[in-house]
């Protein structure tokens, strides 16, 4: 089945919950960037965590991008999204590796060391809302629960999980969202505690078999819920030849033609999806015909 997510409400509006299951993006992702099976699910979470709020914009051009900047050896990690479930990224150090922790799980926390997250919502015309915090853990999970503490003062509980089969690739991977909306009861957040406490690995739930909606079924069905939307999920990345044009374009005469005198040509690779895009000598003085003259320097 392929990626997809639900919204859903529970305990007559007290809860909101996202649960998405993410196995073929981050699949895709891994494979792109040939990662090491702890940088798979480093970025595996990542996606996860960034494609879910994503998904909570509100309007159509609406994006989000998650990036860490640590002191591991992992080198960083950045993901952005659309609110349609659309999600790319990439790694600063995608071969990077650390021994697994005491308990067997591969060392998520101990490949991006300590460092901030930083979110940022590009909201069209209005002012880009961006904020940052400190790793709590590197675990990913854990961070983001901090965030949206910190951040958006939600109660909220982040679960996120990437299962790497023997051959690098992914098995299972998903992500939960579950947040407190304002005035909810006592007897709602001890249920919820309860519940949280006892989930378990995702990634375990959906080796067995469980579905996003079963799922959802364990965790809220004594207390009545609502699913409201099922949004696909999946890889996508916007760049094309005609972007990395302008982007040289973008650069300005002076120095296209520095870089067509030293270099003859030009080849850009996108940190995303790691497609490659060459210019020829020619491409690059076509691009530099196109622009007009610098203006004179001013004595």
């Amino acid at each position: 089945m392929n990626d997809y997510q639900i919204r859903l409400t529970a305990a007559n509006g007290e809860i909101r919950a996202f649960i998405a299951s993410t196995r073929d993006t981050v699949n895709t992702a891994a494979s792109l960037h040939q990662t090491s099976p702890v940088m798979s699910a480093a970025l595996g979470r990542l996606l996860t965590a960034t494609v879910m709020m994503g998904t909570m914009l509100k309007d159509d051009k609406d994006m989000i991008t998650a990036g860490i900047r640590a002191d591991g050896p992992a080198g960083g990690l950045l993901a952005t999204a659309d609110r349609h479930g659309h999600v790319k990224g990439y790694v600063g150090n995608p071969i990077a590796d650390v021994p697994k922790r005491p308990d067997g799980k591969l060392n998520v926390g101990g490949v991006i060391g300590k460092g901030r997250l930083t979110v940022s919502k590009d909201m069209g015309s209005r002012e880009p809302y961006n904020s940052t915090v400190a790793l709590r853990s590197g675990e990913i999970a854990e961070d983001f629960t901090y965030y949206f503490a910190q951040s958006e003062q939600i109660p909220s509980a982040v679960a996120l999980g990437v299962l790497v089969d023997v051959d690098y690739s992914i098995r299972q991977a998903g992500g939960l969202i579950v947040q407190l909306m304002p005035g909810a009861s006592e007897a709602t957040i001890a249920y919820l505690e309860e519940k949280l406490q006892d989930l378990g690995a995702l990634t375990d739930r959906f080796d067995a078999g469980q579905t996003p909606e079963a799922l959802a079924e364990d965790l809220f069905g004594e207390i009545g819920y609502q699913l409201l939307e099922q949004t696909p999920l999946s890889w996508q990345c916007n760049c094309s030849r005609d972007k990395t044009e302008k982007a040289l374009i973008a650069i300005g005469r002076k120095e296209l033609s520095t870089l067509l005198a030293q270099d003859g040509k030009a080849d850009l690779e996108c940190h995303f999806c790691t497609a490659s895009y060459h210019f020829s000598a020619d491409d690059l003085q076509a691009l530099i015909d196109s622009l007009p003259p610098d203006p004179p320097a001013l004595d």
